[in-house]
Formats: C-alpha cells, structure tokens, sequence
C-alpha cells in the first residue's frame, strides 16, 4: 500500500506545481511499459484530468497504449470533445466505454450487505463489473484519475467509482444508483463513508486487488475571483488517497448557507452540461440550502436532450421528475423502468419532492418537453438576459430588485443549511 503524493490545503493553489508533483508521483510508481489511463469525459473537464492524462502521455510516450473515459453510461465522447480537453493525446488511443455489452463481471457483492447497507429496503446481490480492457487488457499500470468533489449517489466521487461504476456495467450501475436513491441522497452527499461506498470498496478489495490500480485524485475548487485553483493533489493505491482528498474536498467544496435559499439560479456552461441527466446537479447540489417554497432556476443553453442514452432518456419522457414515491411506485408497476434502476435512481434525485420549484431553461428542449417531465419551463434567450451569469458574483446577488443566489457551476459544490446537513 503507497502514498506516491499527498500534497495540497484549503488556500493552495497547485497549478504552477502540478506536472511536476505528477510526474514526480509517476517515478515514485516505478517503470511501466503497458499503461491504461482512465480519466473522465467532458462533464468533469473541471477536475483537470484532461491535463494530468497529457502528463501522463509527455511521461509515458508510447507505454501509454490507452485511455478509456470513465463514461457510466454517458455518451461517447466526440473527436472534438477529446482534442477539447485532452489536447496533445493522440485521438487514436480512445476507447469508448459501452456499459451494455463491453463488460466482465469479476465478482458479486451478497444480497445480505445489500440488505444491511440499505437498511432492510432492498434485496438483491451486487455484480462488480468493469471494462474487459480493465480485467483482461494486461496492463501493468492502470492510472485512474479525477476529482474528489461532493457526490449525490456515493457521498464523495472518485476512488473505486471511477472504476466499478465509471466503467461498469448495466447491472452495477443501475444497482448502485438505486441503493443510493432509496437510502437518501440528502443522507449522502458529502460523506466519504455511506452504503454506496461501502459496496463499492468491498468488491475492490475482493474482485480488483490484482489488478495494478493507482488512483490519481484532485481537489478543485473556486477562487474568490471566479477562477478555479487545484487546492489538493493525491494519488496512492489504496483509500488513503482518496480519504485525504475527501476531507480537503470537504473544505473547499461546501458551503453552510446563513439562511435557507429562496431563489437560486444555477448556470450550466453548454460545453459541459448538454442533458438534464447531467445537468440535474443544479438540482442535486443545492437542494439541501433551498427553503420550502423556494424556485430553483437553471440555465441551460445547451441542454438537447433528457438522458445520454436512448433507452434512458425515453424513460425519463415516459415516467418524468414526479417525486420519490411515485418513483418507487412505478417501479413496483413497470418492469421496464425496474429493469434500469439507475434511471429510476436519476429520477429520484431529480426530483424536488414538491418541496420546492425548478424551472428548466434548456436552449434546445421544448416547454411541452419539459414541462412533460414535471418541471416548469423558462425562456432561455430571456432568462439569461434577466440574469446575465457574466455579471453575476457566487453567492447572494440583487438582480431587479431581488434577492437571489447564483451558482456558475454546480459541479464544483455542494451547497447545504444546517437544518437539512
């Protein structure tokens, strides 16, 4: 077990520092000649994975023999998506990961833990799956990387997720994803230690401790000027790594709110957000600061789309953002919506309850689209006027004479009142 680099606090800013600390955790790792790299896509291009993997690139030349986005069920990247946030890595060397079909189940998890971390609620056994190119690709260093930042599913992302669910299979994701729905995400997000991540680290230990992972874990966070800083570089080969980025992700990543939110407005940047799928951590992120009563307004110009897979996204169209137990009811009906538990899951968490309002402002959805799944519609073209994100500060703003709460990326936080932490 290694710590081949912990470095970082709350106020540092390892930009300037950071291809050396890597490169220099990289020698410390020992000479490697068939290297994996699994970074994310493009809706983490803020953990600056996209650099540390062309780090790894400069580093390892032509022992780099691939990288596979840890893509969950996300759509494959695009060449330009790629050259975008890679620059540098040969296009040639991408592998995109298919969830359905490209999988080995390398173990299972009993039904009993499942039982216990889910506190009676749910009975199944769960089957640890990975990207054949994991189990069977030969690879004498697999490098996983990303960042550690509050997570609505598993508490904290990163570590063992960016594998067994970043590049599982259908079964584990939807499986994981609904644990973490029925236990409670207002219970989880922002803990490193939850049933999600317990199940997660359980089939590791047993199923990948063979296998030549290092994990390679940032910390990013927002600098008063709006710029972002890499507060906390970590990688090892163990949950070390990982339990010394979640307590600095910790600090720099949450906000205690003085007084619950009325009015929030969450700005997604179109090259990053383009689904509701990923753009719902406007919901997830800040729903524990929202009054009752609140309105949640999201700007979404380059929202297309419900799910990023087909199968997906006509099942969000179909069954909608209706609330917890209508959620779970459906699934007790509808054995298509029980046979893809991690939309059940995503719908859930998408959710306010009716505990608060979310209007929608997608640039490319239509207000029957979305007010078909349940949320209200906002004309993008006159919100953005209304409240320009260029001109917008985080935090409290008065725009028109109204008090209201600005967040210019909900990736990067999580927001909370203590009421509901």
């Amino acid at each position: 077990m290694s710590l081949y680099c912990a470095h970082g606090n709350a106020t540092a800013d390892l930009g300037p520092q950071l291809k050396s600390l890597f490169t220099e955790a990289l020698a410390k790792i020992g000479a490697r000649a068939n290297v994996l790299a699994v970074p994310p896509d493009q809706s983490r291009e803020h953990s600056r994975a996209g650099l540390l993997t062309r780090y790894a690139f400069d580093y390892f030349g032509d022992k780099l023999k691939a990288v596979l986005p840890a893509l969950g069920t996300h759509t494959p990247m695009s060449p330009r998506q790629i050259a975008h946030m890679f620059p540098g890595v040969p296009t040639e060397l991408f592998r995109a990961h298919n969830w359905r079909t490209e999988i080995e189940t390398v173990g299972e998890v009993p039904a009993e833990f499942i039982r216990e971390q889910s506190e009676g609620k749910l009975n199944y056994a769960w089957p640890a799956q990975v990207n054949r190119l994991i189990s069977q690709g030969g690879f004498d260093l697999i490098l996983s990387i990303g960042q550690v930042v509050p997570h609505e599913v598993i508490g904290m992302a990163n570590y063992t997720k960016n594998i067994l669910v970043g590049t599982g299979g259908r079964e584990g994701i939807n499986r994981s994803h609904y644990l973490g729905a029925v236990y409670g995400m207002e219970r989880i997000m922002g803990r490193a230690d939850t049933p999600v991540r317990r199940v997660l680290n359980l089939a590791a230990d047993r199923f990948l401790k063979h296998l030549p992972i290092v994990y390679a874990h940032t910390v990013v966070s927002m600098k008063p000027d709006g710029n972002l800083a890499v507060r906390g570089l970590f990688i090892g080969d163990d949950v070390e790594c990982f339990e010394r980025a979640a307590e600095l992700s910790l600090e720099v990543n949450f906000e205690m709110v003085a007084e619950p939110i009325r009015k929030a407005v969450v700005y997604l940047d179109p090259a990053e957000f383009h689904s509701t799928w990923i753009g719902n951590k406007a919901v997830y992120r800040t729903r524990m600061a929202l009054a009752d009563g609140a309105e949640l307004i999201i700007l979404a110009p380059g929202v297309r789309e419900f799910g990023e897979d087909a199968g997906i996204d006509a099942l969000i169209r179909k069954y909608g953002y209706k609330g917890t137990q209508a959620t779970l009811t459906a699934v007790a009906n509808n054995p298509e919506l029980a046979g893809d538990l991690s939309a059940a899951a995503h719908l859930i968490h998408g959710s306010s309850d009716d505990r608060f309002r979310i209007t929608w402002c997608p640039g490319f959805l239509t207000r029957d689209e979305v007010e078909s799944v349940g949320f209200q519609y906002g004309d993008v073209e006159a919100m953005l006027d209304r409240y320009d994100p260029t001109a917008l500060r985080p935090g409290i703003n008065r725009v028109h004479g109204e008090e209201i709460f600005f967040v210019p990326n909900p990736g990067l936080g999580l927001w909370a009142h203590r009421s509901r932490f």
